[in-house]
């Protein structure tokens, strides 16, 4: 598997290429993945973060046969380059709008606001909106029916699980986006960050086994304090993460414990979580 080189063009499909963001990290891992689509009249797919290297890289790609931006959500290092792009392209933005609350492109304006179900027409293939909250209330996956491939944005990344940050995020609606998944007539996965991910139906059943797996650890963890603070049961239930990512952690394990809180499994007293007993 060749690394992932930031500017590269790689292709992926006969209709498919992918260029990815300078923006490695913690979070992004080698960088945000822009997805071009089409062969004439072309469709982009998570513009990225502001970046003139990566708006180059994007130009470059598409040259004068841009016609559509899409974004998967408002995240700030996959939505804020579609700005720069439309205007250097005039290209249709396409997408929901950002919530309310932080981590949120708020700045982001799309000329048309796409639901579940929405279908873009682009000639030679077609684009479906697949919405899919969770990791961010206004995800939406895209489903490339020529090909069944599947672009997840933030929903399914390759290497890592995401982060679900309240209050946005929601374990719950997370859980329920994944099942959807399963009955999607789906071959591949284009992830927004990482490689892309064969067995799709595998790697969902995978990830919804992993955070269920996780909530056990969380009710396992009431047995050292019950009640207990989010930084007491961080150490406990994040003991296999290494402790530099706890604090991002610390988020996923809020999402956990509001999950179980409306499952009736916990409840919350001030600061302190106490299982039901």
């Amino acid at each position: 598997m060749a690394v992932i080189v930031p500017g590269e063009v790689v292709r992926l499909s006969a209709l498919v290429r992918r260029v990815t963001a300078p923006n490695p990290g913690m979070m992004t891992g080698p960088g945000t993945n822009t997805y071009i689509v089409g062969s004439e009249r072309l469709a982009l797919i998570d513009p990225g973060p502001e970046s003139e290297a990566h708006l180059a890289a994007m130009l470059g790609t598409v040259g004068d046969r841009l016609r559509w931006i899409l974004c998967t959500h408002t995240h700030r290092d996959h939505s804020p380059g579609a700005r720069a792009l439309k205007m250097a392209t005039g290209a249709e933005v396409i997408g929901m709008r950002a919530p309310a609350g932080g981590r949120q492109d708020t700045q982001f304006a799309p000329d048309r606001v796409f639901g579940h179900g929405d279908r873009l027409d682009c000639g030679d293939f077609t684009l479906r909106a697949v919405h899919t909250p969770g990791h961010a209330s206004n995800h939406l996956c895209y489903l490339l029916d020529r090909e069944r491939l599947l672009f997840t944005g933030d929903h399914i990344m390759q290497g890592s699980t995401v982060v679900i940050s309240p209050p946005d995020g929601d374990m719950v609606a997370y859980l329920k986006s994944l099942e959807a998944l399963l009955a999607l007539d789906i071959a591949r996965i284009a992830p927004g960050h990482g490689y892309p991910i064969d067995q799709p139906h595998d790697e969902a059943r995978r990830l919804i086994a992993h955070r269920l797996g996780r909530e056990q650890k969380v009710l396992d963890a009431f047995a050292v304090n019950n009640p207990a603070t989010l930084d007491e049961l961080l150490p406990v239930v994040y003991a296999d993460t290494p402790q530099r990512l706890h604090q991002v952690a610390r988020r996923s394990l809020h999402a956990h414990l509001l999950k179980l809180e409306s499952d009736g499994r916990v409840w919350q007293q001030g600061e302190r979580w106490k299982l039901r007993i």
